[in-house]
């Protein structure tokens, strides 16, 4: 059988790991090419979009894809949005392969909002220095409110700044450390943090560093899904995999 995985997480990259070599799976990964140095996956990799749903629904159909795991970021809601589109107009089985969200304990200051428009009007009335860790994409929302002090951390850097008059600008890739992110905090006299709802274990330690110093977390909800199943980790996608061959070889 023949799979793709639009990729482009860790969780993609722990899949593709599991079906490196696998015996009756042949599968392959997309990435959008939104890094600039991607980590590559264990198995042949396309970089690039497909061209809207189309476009995909062409690609399923010229390399005989059989199956389709959407194991791209949790706010990459154009992709998953097209997969599940074209996947369904194909005929192709579909499955969200996503880390779970993460939900707030007991001493955090999270203030929940849709989008990143509303994030940079909940930091009215919060403190001066603002800690990003949003990626790259969507800084350009809070020109919306340059007073204040920004710190941004993403894998490469914002095309183009913003126009941000105080900003200082760390490119860095997690995982980090719950010592280092206090650290961070500490010397950038960090007020409050903005951050997207992605879940997983790599950029959690800001969490908690936040909750330790009292500092309010500014927290964008995850885009609404596509009606798609999901699972939260490569062991049960590949499962889900494998269940498709066995289905296909039973009468």
């Amino acid at each position: 059988m023949k799979a793709l995985i639009l990729g482009g997480t860790t969780e993609a990259t722990a899949l593709a790991r599991l079906l490196s070599g696998h015996p009756v799976i042949e599968a392959g990964v997309s990435l959008a090419g939104r890094t600039k140095q991607p980590v590559l996956p264990p198995l042949p990799t396309r970089i690039g979009g497909f061209g809207g749903v189309d476009g995909l629904v062409a690609h399923l159909a010229d390399n005989g894809i059989q199956a389709v795991v959407d194991a791209t970021h949790p706010f990459a809601d154009q992709i998953s949005a097209n997969a599940a589109a074209a996947c369904a107009r194909a005929g192709v089985p579909l499955l969200v392969l996503t880390r779970k969200p993460w939900a707030p304990d007991a001493g955090d200051r999270w203030i929940g909002v849709a989008d990143m428009a509303a994030a940079a009007e909940a930091l009215r009335p919060l403190g001066d220095h603002v800690f990003l860790t949003i990626g790259r994409q969507e800084v350009a929302a809070f020109e919306a409110v340059p007073d204040k002090s920004y710190l941004i951390r993403a894998v490469d850097p914002p095309e183009p700044m913003p126009n941000l008059p105080r900003h200082t600008l760390i490119l860095d890739r997690g995982p980090f450390t719950l010592e280092g992110e206090l650290a961070l905090l500490a010397e950038h006299r960090t007020d409050v943090i903005v951050s997207k709802n992605s879940g997983g274990t790599a950029t959690e330690a800001k969490l908690e560093a936040a909750r330790r110093r009292g500092i309010p977390v500014v927290m964008v909800e995850r885009p609404a899904g596509n009606g798609v199943a999901e699972v939260h980790d490569a062991p049960a996608a590949l499962r889900w995999l494998e269940g498709l061959v066995h289905h296909a070889r039973t009468p």
